[in-house]
């Protein structure tokens, strides 16, 4: 874990996997700092591959103008924060952050697991993603729908 968990406002969903936050500054009352997010432990397809477009509308109506709880475990190669994205789920929008964004992608198969992060990943967080990926290619939702899945490029 880099930090504390931060609770930031999702302003921008650019794809399946990847989300812009403006999270407050420490020690700072009114600033704030624009934040690149991955989730982590899932990888999406691109805007532009099968179910790309998909993915990015799901992740989007999930956080986009919710305050998030990001638990951030590194920071990529690409300069984008990891992290676990948790918010309200919409049945309870006013309730607590009880949805984590990652495995809901891969609940409604938009996603897969991603085995790069999965070392950031809890053995209990390890076994709820594959399990999830795993209900959806046995219910053929989203990018499982057909024998050969689409496989999102590596992170």
């Amino acid at each position: 874990m880099l930090a504390t968990p931060l609770l930031c406002l999702i302003v921008g969903v650019f794809d399946g996997h990847t989300l812009s936050a403006r999270c407050p500054l420490p020690d700072a009352l009114q600033l704030h700092q624009s934040v690149q997010v991955r989730l982590q432990g899932v990888d999406a397809p691109q805007p532009q591959q099968p179910y790309g477009p998909e993915a990015r509308e799901a992740l989007r109506a999930m956080t986009l103008g919710q305050t998030a709880q990001l638990r951030c475990s590194k920071v990529d190669h690409q300069q984008h924060r990891v992290c676990s994205v948790w918010v309200a789920p919409a049945s309870a929008p006013d309730g607590p952050r009880t949805l984590d964004a990652g495995l809901a992608m891969l609940t409604v198969g938009l996603a897969r697991c991603s085995h790069a992060d999965a070392q950031e990943q809890s053995p209990q967080e390890r076994g709820q993603y594959s399990f999830a990926e795993q209900e959806a290619k046995a219910r053929k939702a989203g990018l499982w729908r057909t024998n050969g899945a689409v496989d999102p490029p590596d992170c």
